[in-house]
């Protein structure tokens, strides 16, 4: 599959590491290395997941791919470097992640703005209940 993004330099083509970027491309939420794991393996195609932990790295580290999140338990989401970025809520019950469609730290008046102090990104992480396990936890 070709995908439309520019091949990081130094960064060897083989097929496995095509697999990855193609899943990252078309994904339209982050995903896990398992989950990435399973898309590679429902097209056929043989990856060890261990070679998937380590491109990921690679690829957050050349700036093409963002580790989006960490889920309680230490997983961690992937998503391709789209160049704008997405804040998510992430269900603490069954890791249901719900993109939030605005982002709330840039209608905030930072207070750093007058220290001179250049902002050049943030993170924002909401955790809680999707609506399924907030119900399921009230009939209990």
């Amino acid at each position: 599959m070709e995908s439309s993004i520019k091949w990081p330099e130094n960064f060897k083509r083989t097929k496995a590491r095509e697999a990855i970027l193609s899943v990252l491309e078309n994904s339209p939420e982050p995903l896990s290395a398992a989950d990435i794991y399973s898309k590679i393996d429902s097209r056929g195609e043989d990856v060890w997941l261990s070679t998937i932990y380590r491109t990921l790295e690679q690829l957050v580290d050349r700036g093409v791919a963002l580790k989006a999140r960490i889920l309680p338990g230490g997983k961690a989401l992937y998503e391709l470097n789209r160049e704008s970025h997405k804040h998510y809520a992430v269900c603490l019950a069954c890791n249901k992640v719900i993109h939030l469609e605005e982002c709330p730290i840039e209608n905030l008046n930072l207070s750093i703005d007058d220290s001179g102090f250049k902002v050049t990104g943030h993170n924002l992480e909401v955790f809680g209940y999707c609506v399924d396990c907030k119900d399921k936890d009230k009939e209990k």
